[in-house]
């Protein structure tokens, strides 16, 4: 089943250890039954990257109000603050502030 938008997760991995880690996790949130149905993020060999067009660079911090971002991607940000606080930056890193 793909998501109401149209859109399928995927996983890339470099090396067959990836591949495993990725899979043998998506097996356990399966069988574990963590979302009603199954998982069907791909597990597929990274072919090669290409880095997305400057428009997509930054998203979330350029478009805080978007609704995608509002509903989909704050409130995990929230929440990894809350359960991970050490671990959470208050200032992101930017893609574009790389050199």
């Amino acid at each position: 089943m793909i998501g109401p938008a149209g859109y399928r997760s995927s996983i890339f991995f470099a090396d067959e250890q990836q591949k495993k880690i990725a899979t043998a996790y998506i097996d356990q949130l399966n069988k574990a039954k963590v979302y009603r149905s199954t998982i069907v993020t791909r597990v597929d060999p990274l072919k090669g990257f290409y880095p997305a067009e400057d428009y997509h660079q930054d998203f979330l911090i350029k478009n805080p109000n978007y609704p995608y971002i509002v509903y989909n991607d704050l409130p995990k940000i929230r929440n990894f603050q809350k359960v991970l606080p050490t671990l959470y930056r208050g200032k992101p890193v930017m893609v574009t502030d790389r050199n």
